[in-house]
């Protein structure tokens, strides 16, 4: 089967956001591109269609009208804080820096003159619990999710004065890069269909492939940290499935260096997905603050308590140390439909269709049509029960690994946490609680989070009990990379012609989350690296 030869003045390896936000960037410079994507057209975004949406951002017009008090400079004190960078961590320091600088200009202003449209409430996930982390909003979520800020994007390529510019194919998948004295001078491949090979030579090549662990969790297993102990039976997998690492290994080759392989972000309210498109597919739930977070055993985690919000890697981390390595969420259908929601687009209709009136009645209501929705579409993984003996086998029904439900210590702790409820906020020393009251403390949590729900409330119910597994979603570590998303090499010297951006540069410099991640940073770092590969191609 003969080889496709084609000329390029830059190619671009995968059309996620990061690879979007670079061929724009190129277009606004009068560059031509050449756009390659495994996938079909219907993928176009990759995993960031399928995200909520959030964009962490810094300084915005939303944040000045909700009177919070935001500076790169706070931004940056919070982000070191999470990150916990090691003394070696120039270039993801570097990034991380720029990113707290710039997100307004480089990513909201970017974003926002395509007409993204962020929601007027600005959330405040990752809070920290052993250390801070935001200690003010900064989530943006945009009007329509990850998928409005996809087609935002794919509709500003289509309209680009010049389109002409950029020559956009699917189903090809790059398998390795061309060398030429001492500089990348192309890229080779196959066609999904019928395997033909092709072969592209350019004066730029861009990876922008995504993590290294989606296609196969064996990879992520291999790579797992030591210091989480062995990793859990089951993972479930949340990551994109062409997500390989396959242009990792070839940048290795070629001398560029790889850092923090073994650091990955993992949720920790992970079901199965209904769709199970991929094998281990896993739909990341948003745990509600006022569930109590169990064991296999149906014993309360903690202390300190889990909840959601706080500290996504420390759930994690919690959970790994308990037997089976996976957790139950118990509440009423009341805390369910106030507070439980999805890190996704398909299930956030009122969200994705940009329903005003429906987002103000759940609101006001709670989402009554998504908790129906994952207890008819999730059964393995939704217990639903009037009572709390009934529940406790329906739980121990969905056990596993021969673990059953402690009744008698369940019942034990969630009397304890209702009695607390009971006696009055002036009394309360259970620290759930206490972040509960801190979240209603915001304006922009209160609709959203029960005041002081009590378990067992008789006009709450029923009771429902979702099993939760890890899933893995991200790369933190990546191809190392400078300011420039030139790739660099184990010398730290710049491999010529070669740029990385987005989860395949670990988000930037190989690594600019360090040890956790503050939330929406992900498709902010996809922005902001995108076009500095893009500036630094036409400048170059």
């Amino acid at each position: 089967m003969s080889t496709t030869h084609q000329q390029a003045e830059v190619v671009i390896a995968g059309a996620g956001l990061a690879g979007l936000c670079t061929a724009l960037e190129l277009l606004d410079r009068g560059r031509t591109v050449l756009l390659l994507d495994k996938d079909g057209p219907e993928q176009l975004g990759g995993l960031a269609r399928e995200s909520f949406g959030g964009v962490h951002l810094i300084g915005t017009p939303h944040q000045r009208r909700l009177r919070i008090r935001d500076s790169p400079e706070l931004a940056w004190e919070d982000w070191q804080s999470y990150a916990e960078f090691e003394p070696e961590d120039h270039w993801p320091k570097a990034w991380a820096r720029r990113y707290c600088e710039r997100s307004r200009e480089d990513i909201f202003d970017f974003l926002d003159g395509r007409g993204v449209r962020f929601l007027p409430v600005v959330n405040w996930p990752e809070r920290g619990l052993h250390r801070h982390g935001n200690r003010v909003p900064r989530w943006h979520i945009a009007w329509g999710t990850g998928k409005e800020i996809v087609a935002r994007l794919a509709a500003a390529l289509e309209a680009h004065p010049r389109r002409r510019n950029l020559e956009l194919r699917f189903g090809h998948e790059v398998q390795g890069l061309e060398l030429d004295g001492g500089r990348v001078a192309g890229l080779r491949g196959r066609r999904m269909e019928g395997g033909a090979p092709f072969a592209v030579r350019a004066e730029h090549v861009v990876i922008a492939a995504g993590g290294v662990c989606g296609g196969d969790l064996s990879r992520l297993r291999a790579l797992w940290r030591k210091d989480l102990g062995p990793p859990p039976e089951i993972i479930l997998n949340g990551a994109h499935p062409f997500a390989d690492g396959q242009l990792h290994d070839r940048v290795a080759e070629l001398g560029g260096r790889l850092t923090r392989l073994e650091w990955h972000w993992h949720y920790a309210a992970g079901v199965h997905h209904p769709a199970q498109r991929k094998p281990f597919d896993g739909l990341s739930l948003v745990p509600p603050r006022s569930a109590l977070w169990l064991n296999a055993h149906g014993r309360r985690l903690g202390p300190p308590p889990l909840v959601g919000y706080t500290d996504t890697r420390y759930l994690v981390e919690a959970i790994l140390r308990e037997p089976g390595g996976y957790s139950w969420q118990l509440m009423n259908r009341r805390i369910a439909a106030r507070e439980l929601a999805v890190s996704g687009s398909s299930h956030m209709t009122a969200f994705v269709e940009k329903r005003r009136l429906l987002l103000l009645q759940q609101l006001l209501f709670g989402n009554q049509a998504l908790v129906d929705r994952l207890i008819r579409e999730c059964p393995e993984d939704f217990a639903v029960a009037d009572s709390l003996p009934e529940l406790v086998a329906q739980m121990n029904a969905r056990s596993l690994f021969g673990l059953r439900i402690d009744a008698a210590g369940m019942r034990a702790d969630v009397a304890s946490y209702d009695a607390e409820i009971d006696r009055g906020e002036a009394f309360f020393s259970d620290e759930q609680l206490g972040r509960i009251r801190t979240a209603r403390a915001y304006r922009g949590d209160r609709f959203r989070t029960c005041r002081y729900q009590k378990i067992l409330d008789p006009g709450a119910g029923p009771l429902i009990a979702i099993r939760e597994f890890i899933l893995a979603r991200k790369s933190l570590g990546g191809i190392q990379t400078d300011l420039g998303s030139r790739v660099l090499q184990e010398d730290g010297s710049v491999l010529s012609g070669l740029y990385a951006v987005g989860e395949a540069a670990g988000f930037g410099g190989g690594g600019i989350h360090g040890r956790r991640a503050l939330e929406g940073t992900f498709l902010g770092a996809c922005v902001l690296t995108g076009r500095a590969a893009g500036r630094a191609i036409a400048e170059g």
